[in-house]
């Protein structure tokens, strides 16, 4: 299992990404309150386009009021397209009174780590 902490500049976000055969697992979590507000599975599948590029369809678990699913879709999608293999991100990041600049900060952090996560 890899292990990465992403310092933000108002907390701390982990992700774990598991193994599975030639599938992935991932917990993300972070916050004042890790816990689970979503899981998505991420399927490959070649672009509708047609133009060979590889994708994903994601299904998604969420818990009521919860937001989470912005986070562990970006991930499972992104890694489920480039290493062609199913993915499953479950988790949550919770701060109370969190603002719009923090959310923005959060997404960003993981749209960067995603990008840049070679397995």
């Amino acid at each position: 299992m890899k292990e990465y902490k992403i310092k933000l500049s108002f907390s701390e976000l982990t992700i774990q990404i598991k193994r599975v055969g030639e599938d992935y697992q991932i917990l993300l979590q972070g916050g004042e309150q890790p816990h689970i507000g979503c899981t998505v599975l991420a399927v490959p599948r070649e672009s509708l386009r047609g133009n060979g590029v590889p994708s994903s369809t994601a299904s998604v678990l969420n818990l009521p009021g919860h937001k989470d699913e912005a986070l562990c879709r970006l991930l499972a999608e992104r890694l489920s397209a480039r290493e062609n293999a199913v993915v499953a991100c479950s988790g949550g990041f919770h701060v109370d009174g969190i603002t719009e600049g923090q959310i923005r900060e959060v997404y960003e952090a993981v749209e960067e780590f995603a990008a840049e996560l070679r397995m």
